[in-house]
């Protein structure tokens, strides 16, 4: 999640445009209390544990009213300048027409190592992980993905928003329904179907369960994810609110229920996890790509290329080990910027990053732009590449 919600907390919205239901729905949401106002016309909300002199808004119930565009802008304002935490997350959750997705943690009170921000750090990472492994099955299904698909994951992750993590014990994160509302329903799903898969195996010692629930988005990427959220913990609890504007999609509660883990689910998902990497298969491709290292033991005999994948294989690089003729072609055909083509097996061991049995090596030509910019790339890494004219590489080409 790269974007922080006090990036967007004072870019208010068009008070014309604001349905105010709407507003009401998340002040409700976020723990503001309604303390009456004219029946049918308008209420006063006052933020959660609202003392004596706190702010309070006026915010009308419908726009019948002449002055309901005044009192949302005034409302709005008043949100800005408040000082209660809940004031930034209605602001940010208006910003951009959001799903909210939330972890409450159970941290021990003397934290995380003794460092909040340890505890801070590791729930935002894990958040992102879910995320992320709720976004890849939007792609297609599979127990592990490894580097598959991490590009339009990323992607996906660079819209949503998220609010502070104090001490690691609560984050939300809003993803706009737009372009995230298929990741976010399929990461609910996908939340329950491990929940249930959990619960059979501590009942059974079975693992069946795991096995059917990849098709409803339960992963490696998932169970990795939910496994750092509970270690450290007590247990953890997941909900998920749905846009007031958009409401739920289809076949979806409109309050769904949260998803709790505790640390007596760590057997099951570590199992799960370990699983789903060992039963994912390698996948036959035709990869064309573009050489960015090569590298052998010795002039003459077999090598390794490693390519930017351009089509044929969900994954933005792969490594391949070429014998003498193929590492030949691979290395001519990036001197004159050209791209090559070449048949195998993308391993899952490693993630998804390595192409096995490696055939058909062939040069492929691409437009004037792309081979302009492929030679552009040889020129600024002209000391990568001495190999590829007999010379020894000055650098190794590191593991994946």
């Amino acid at each position: 999640m790269h974007r922080p919600t006090d990036e967007y907390a004072f870019r208010l919205p068009d008070p014309a445009q604001l349905d105010p239901a709407v507003l009401g729905a998340l002040l409700a949401r976020h723990g503001w209390r309604r303390r009456g106002g004219a029946a049918g016309h308008y209420a006063r909300w006052t933020p959660p544990g609202g003392a004596a002199g706190s702010t309070s808004l006026l915010v009308p119930q419908t726009r019948t009213f002449p002055d309901s565009t005044d009192l949302i802008a005034e409302a709005l304002v008043a949100l800005a300048h408040s000082a209660a935490p809940s004031a930034r997350e209605v602001l940010a959750a208006l910003a951009v027409p959001s799903d909210e997705v939330r972890w409450e943690r159970e941290v021990p009170e003397d934290g995380i190592g003794g460092t909040p921000w340890v505890a801070q750090e590791q729930l935002r990472t894990a958040a992102r992980s879910m995320l992320m492994a709720g976004a890849l099955g939007t792609y297609g299904r599979a127990g592990f993905y490894g580097a598959r698909h991490k590009r339009k994951a990323e992607a996906f992750m660079a819209d949503v928003l998220v609010g502070p993590a104090p001490a690691g014990r609560r984050l939300t994160a809003y993803v706009p329904v737009a372009a995230g509302r298929a990741a976010v329903a399929g990461l609910q799903r996908a939340l329950h179907a491990t929940r249930d898969a959990t619960d059979y195996q501590r009942a059974t010692g079975g693992m069946e369960a795991f096995d059917a629930a990849v098709e409803l988005g339960v992963c490696h990427e998932l169970a990795e994810a939910l496994i750092s959220l509970v270690r450290d913990a007590e247990g953890v609890r997941i909900s998920v609110e749905w846009s007031p504007g958009a409401g739920p999609p289809p076949g979806f509660a409109a309050r769904p229920e949260p998803v709790e883990f505790s640390p007596g689910d760590l057997p099951a998902l570590q199992q799960a996890a370990q699983r789903y990497v060992r039963d994912e298969p390698s996948l036959p491709v035709r990869v064309t790509g573009a050489v960015v290292r090569l590298r052998r033991e010795r002039p003459g005999g077999p090598g390794v290329v490693r390519l930017r994948v351009l089509s044929g294989a969900d994954v933005l690089q792969v490594r391949v080990a070429l014998d003498e003729e193929d590492y030949r072609i691979a290395g001519h055909a990036h001197l004159v910027g050209l791209p090559i083509r070449v048949s195998g097996r993308l391993e899952s061991r490693g993630g998804f990053r390595r192409i096995t049995g490696a055939s058909d090596v062939t040069p492929v030509q691409v437009d004037e732009a792309e081979r302009d910019r492929l030679l552009k790339s040889l020129q600024e890494n002209l000391d990568f590449f001495e190999e590829a004219c007999g010379g020894p590489l000055p650098l190794p080409l590191p593991e994946e």
